[in-house]
């Protein structure tokens, strides 16, 4: 028992820096919204300035200069220790002001990623700076011990926790007691608010990130001499912080610091177990601490779907749709031959490599650039597909090609396994899930000698195919074309698979998941397993690049597959063009040993920079140019061949039609019941014992004043909030079913702020409702109907960001009534219309209503919704208070006290014409 303790007590070390990190992560997100990636690197940029400072030398972080300045002897612990707090704390504001503050406005994941690249640039800095020599740091506190039962424990330990708790106890009274910390909520809560008390809240971050800065290279220096200066190990550090501050929810101070002591004190205890217990793998289990604890916190929080209004900006480009493509695809193959053919050694390696890269970089064009799911694993995927190879050519005897499809297989599994956290959680959390199991996977599997090879890697024979040999070579014969070409053919056709996936229904639901959730789960899509699907898939493609990597070098190493260059060639990616499979192609070419990176060291000797201005590049592309280099290359109009083009008449032989109409149902069975519906939110009860039905055939208006309940029982209907009561549409009851079941049973809804699929076309957004038609009409046929209905044919290939409301509010009644819906529930389809549009679009309503598609419709345009409408059900309060035909609405006392007001006239003739009495502005 006391071996435990004594394990506990030496993590308390590693626990006191994760929560000093921690403490830096909070203070910069409450402060100016950032997660900053980069917390760790300015840690360890801040322990190795102090060090050189013992030493008499002072870092120059300038490449081209001298590495060093010599001030003429070693300084004190004080001295050393106040100067790199100084320069930290510069390095901080620099930051923020250079980065962060022109990026205040991005959205939380663009922010992350920049940080992304300024934790690479500090890195690779440092490696440049410094090298990887491991320093020898002088003890800051006592080296003591104290006894603990049978075993000893060393009190620096102590003492460093016992210096970050008095820290957390200083920040705590300085934000809860000062007038900096009590402005830095403020801003925190609402920067216009801030700017209104005359607060700036660029100068609250300016501090925050400096003080951030000093508190992170404060744990950096004191964990110092305690732990060897490693700078992959301090920059991922960050991982077990992010845990710690994801259980302080990214503003408790306490709950982040107990979190990360106590994840270094259980990584310290599982370092011990797997020594101790001969069962437990021999490496990874500490590593396994932050995952498990991120894991279990999320899975708890999240949710399967966002709630209204939390839906969050995607920081992604427009995924251009492959058109044409034979005559590109056919030059690109050409120039990759004649590069194979007229390279050789070095040159025609570095061809192989970007072929290779390119390849796993058009698995982050699926995940990310397609699903917008950020993922930092794509890169270990790959190792899993090489170790995999290893295991099942060396092992099992399973040749060439099975066993590159079985390790791809393998991958995928592993993906599937990543993926699993996106059903419940989005955005940049999911980011964090996915680096954490990077480590861990790196850790427990590929530095793990009773898994693999051990340091000298896992053997993988040479592909060899009826006899033919296909492996890269030796010696003279290095690098074999065969090979080359091997690879040239997989990129091939992943690239067109992955082509064909962009233009499939997968890939527009995937796009749609990207853009909005919940409005793909209302028309149909199953997010989850869509999210699923695009891991899965690009998990397999990386397995196959990971497969070609293992061909290459002719055995898995771990190397090949750490964690930080899987990072690094994120940021390629990202600069490249993540979102397209040109970006991904252009990846391959600018990633580390591929073309672009051996013609640049041998003509510019830049080679050992590339990684640093690679970060650089990473963080201007996100704050200038976010689509990426492909984005701004020359767009060139290719032909059709003969055989892949169409007629001119075949296009144009049909014009768009209405749908024809058809008779309405029985009457006497309702298309939609609603009984005794009620929502709650705590101790607010939003909707109570709501009862109504809609007929086939029929318009029923749903009104009331704002917040009577209108849009929580739609949500309440379409499954998007919990509810109680009973709803069944066609005789069948639904409550129990989810979004996306209730919208192919046939319920579309359209969302009261659009919620569009802002990346995709006009026609890709009808589309996306059209490809789960109830309709016999063909898809494509579909969508041109419904375009025509609402005016829209002209707008077919626009882009709906670039589009004024009144004709976003079209495009959304367009994708339900694309879907043929049994009944089509629209809130507020006439926002952002003028009186003419909104007689116009009831008109095309009537016609949506006489072709079969019964509508219940909010809205505040009372001239529409009393002149198209059958019936009207009014709400107040979450209650239904009335329902009737218009004119039974417009002489409702009921009604008329709670939101139709009567009119000034009518006020004064009571005996008017009751004509009179219509509807006046909607009052709130």
């Amino acid at each position: 028992m006391t071996d435990h303790l004594s394990y506990l007590v030496l993590g308390l070390g590693n626990g006191a820096v994760y929560a000093a990190i921690g403490l830096a992560l909070v203070m910069t997100f409450k402060s100016s919204g950032v997660v900053n990636f980069a917390t760790g690197a300015i840690a360890l940029y801040t322990a190795y300035t102090y060090v050189l400072l013992r030493t008499g030398e002072l870092m120059v972080p300038i490449p081209g200069l001298p590495k060093t300045v010599d001030l003429g002897g070693p300084l004190g612990v004080f001295p050393a220790m106040g100067i790199a707090l100084a320069i930290a704390a510069v390095l901080g504001m620099l930051c923020y002001v250079l980065i962060f503050r022109p990026m205040r406005n991005a959205s939380v994941v663009a922010k992350a990623v920049a940080s992304i690249g300024l934790m690479i640039v500090l890195q690779a800095l440092i490696a440049q700076r410094v090298g990887t020599q491991i320093p020898l740091v002088e003890p800051i506190f006592p080296v003591k011990s104290i006894s603990i039962g049978d075993t000893v424990a060393p009190t620096d330990r102590l003492w460093l926790a016992g210096c970050i708790i008095g820290l957390a106890v200083v920040t705590t009274i300085a934000f809860r007691h000062t007038r900096f910390g009590v402005a830095t909520e403020a801003a925190a809560e609402s920067e216009k608010g801030a700017y209104l008390t005359g607060l700036s809240p660029d100068r609250i971050a300016l501090a925050n990130w400096a003080l951030s800065s000093v508190l992170a290279g404060l744990g950096g220096i004191l964990i110092s001499p305690m732990v060897s200066l490693n700078p992959v190990a301090y920059t991922m550090f960050i991982v077990p912080a992010l845990a710690a501050t994801l259980v302080g929810n990214f503003s408790s101070i306490w709950l982040t610091v107990i979190a990360g002591i106590a994840i270094g004190a259980l990584q310290s205890e599982a370092t011990n177990l797997q020594n101790t217990i001969d069962w437990l793998p021999q490496t990874g289990l500490s590593e396994a601490v932050p995952l498990i604890l991120i894991l279990g916190f999320l899975v708890l929080k999240g949710r399967p779907l966002p709630d209204r209004g939390a839906v969050t900006r995607q920081a992604l480009c427009r995924a251009p749709r492959p058109e044409r493509i034979a005559v590109p695809v056919l030059l690109s193959v050409a120039v990759a031959v004649i590069a194979l053919l007229t390279t050789s050694g070095s040159y025609r390696a570095a061809v192989i490599t970007s072929i290779i890269f390119g390849v796993v970089a058009l698995s982050q064009v699926v995940v990310t650039g397609y699903a917008g799911q950020v993922s930092l694993a794509q890169l270990t995927l790959a190792g899993v597909g090489a170790y995999s190879l290893s295991s099942l050519n060396t092992h099992l005897g399973i040749p060439f090609p099975f066993a590159p499809i079985l390790a791809a297989v393998c991958a995928t599994v592993l993906g599937i396994v990543v993926g699993l956290p996106a059903l419940r959680v989005r955005g940049l959390p999911l980011t964090v899930v996915t680096l954490a199991l990077a480590v861990f996977c790196e850790a427990f599997w590929f530095r793990n000698p009773s898994f693999n090879g051990g340091f000298s890697g896992s053997p993988i024979d040479s592909p060899r195919i009826v006899g033919i040999e296909l492996g890269i070579g030796a010696g003279e014969d290095y690098p074999r074309i065969a090979f080359g070409i091997l690879s040239l053919i997989v990129l091939v056709v992943v690239g067109l698979g992955v082509a064909w996936l962009r233009r499939s229904t997968l890939g527009t639901d995937m796009l749609a998941v990207r853009a909005n959730e919940r409005s793909a789960a209302a028309t149909g899509i199953d997010v989850s397993r869509t999210k699923l699907a695009a891991f899965a898939i690009g998990a397999f493609i990386a397995g196959l690049g990971g497969s070609l990597l293992g061909y290459q070098q002719s055995l898995a190493t771990a190397e090949s597959f750490t964690v930080f260059l899987g990072i690094s060639l994120f940021a390629i990616m990202y600069i490249a063009g993540i979102t397209s499979i040109t970006g991904g192609i252009l990846a391959g070419i600018m990633a580390p040993g591929g073309l672009l990176y051996i013609v640049l060291d041998r003509f510019a000797n830049i080679g050992e920079y590339y990684t640093l201005l690679s970060g650089v590049l990473l963080i201007v592309s996100v704050m200038v140019n976010p689509d990426g280099i492909a984005s701004r290359l020359p767009h060139i109009p290719w032909p059709a061949l003969p055989f892949g083009r169409r007629s001119a008449a075949a296009g144009t032989e049909e014009t768009p039609q209405a749908v024809a109409p058809v008779a309405a149902g029985d009457r006497s069975t309702p298309v939609l019941a609603v009984e005794n519906v009620g929502v709650r939110y705590g101790a607010v009860v939003a909707a109570d014992g709501v009862t109504f039905e809609v007929y086939p055939g029929e318009i029923v208006g749903l009104i009331g004043p704002n917040g009577a309940g209108k849009t929580t029982v739609i949500d309440a209907i379409t499954g998007f909030a919990p509810s109680t009561g009973t709803v069944s549409l066609e005789g069948k009851a639904i409550s129990t079913l989810g979004p996306h079941l209730r919208s192919r049973a046939g319920l579309g809804r359209s969302f009261q702020d659009v919620e569009l699929y802002d990346d995709l076309s006009v026609a890709e957004n009808v589309t996306v409702g059209a490809s789960r038609s109830r309709s016999d009409v063909p898809v494509s046929r579909r969508v041109e109907q419904v375009l025509h209905m609402v005016g829209l044919d002209d707008m077919a290939d626009a882009e709906v960001a670039t589009l004024s409301q009144g004709r976003r509010q079209l495009v959304s009644v367009a994708r339900v009534m694309a879907a043929s819906p049994a009944i089509a529930l629209l809130d507020e389809p006439a926002a952002g219309l003028d009186s003419g549009e909104s007689q116009w679009l009831g008109e095309r309503l009537r016609q949506a209503r006489d072709s079969g598609i019964s509508i219940l419709m909010v809205d505040h345009d009372m001239d529409l919704v009393l002149t198209i409408c059958d019936r009207v059900v009014v709400l107040d309060l979450g209650k239904v208070i009335a329902t009737g035909t218009p004119d039974e609405i417009r002489n409702d006392d009921a009604v008329i006290r709670a939101y139709l007001g009567m009119p000034v006239e009518a006020a004064a003739e009571p005996d008017a014409d009751t004509d009179t009495a219509r509807a006046q502005e909607v009052m709130s």
